[in-house]
């Protein structure tokens, strides 16, 4: 626990932080912050705010879902929103094109990092992480198949309320997962062995205790 808990909170600003360092190379982004970028233009609220208000809805929908959030899933919610907003007020979008590339190429590496780490403290998953996951029990599709349906509809959205869809946008969704597939094992916090039982710790007659076998699910 001494490691899980600051292990997620790092986590979760610094996926705000990339984030933002994406956002301000202005070269596309990921669907969801596209969507909250659209809204944004079309309602006046920050960026940030608007990803809490989202992770907030999104959360909501995993009622009918029957999924159960856990610690990390709210505060996902809670702190990666201001987040956002913190990378925004102190990273400027750079003049030349090769300092925006470097500043997104930045922003993907460092939030393939974040995300290793908080979802390898093992506190649950983010809301819309869940949200796939909960698509996938409740209808039996592949999760990408969940995922993909939902990310180009709020893709879609976002791009017609003004969101910014580039090259940026089809980088993040041809490497993030590869990325990630290398930081989330490498950040993952171990789960704690089951205890075995001692074979000598009922043995008050000099015989052994018999060993207890789990049963197979």
């Amino acid at each position: 626990m001494a490691r899980r808990i600051p292990q997620l909170l790092i986590g979760l600003v610094l996926y705000g932080i990339a984030d933002a360092m994406m956002i301000r190379a202005a070269l596309g982004v990921d669907p969801w912050t596209v969507f909250a970028q659209g809204l944004s233009h079309l309602t006046g609220i920050g960026i940030g705010w608007l990803t809490n208000i989202i992770g907030a809805l999104v959360l909501l929908l995993w009622i009918p879902l029957r999924q159960k959030p856990g610690a990390g899933t709210v505060l996902n919610i809670l702190l990666i929103g201001p987040s956002i907003e913190l990378g925004l007020w102190f990273i400027q979008t750079p003049p030349e094109l090769w300092q925006r590339i470097l500043l997104f190429t930045g922003g993907l590496l460092l939030l393939a990092v974040a995300s290793g780490l908080y979802i390898g403290s093992r506190f649950g998953p983010g809301p819309r992480d869940g949200l796939m996951t909960g698509i996938h029990a409740r209808t039996g599709w592949p999760i990408w198949v969940g995922r993909t349906i939902v990310e180009v509809t709020v893709l879609a959205i976002g791009w017609l309320l003004g969101g910014d869809v580039g090259v940026g946008t089809v980088a993040f969704a041809l490497l993030i997962g590869p990325l990630c597939g290398f930081t989330l094992p490498f950040f993952r916090v171990p789960e704690k062995p089951a205890r075995m039982p001692r074979a000598d710790a009922d043995d008050t007659t000099g015989t052994a205790a018999t060993p207890v076998v789990a049963a197979a699910d």
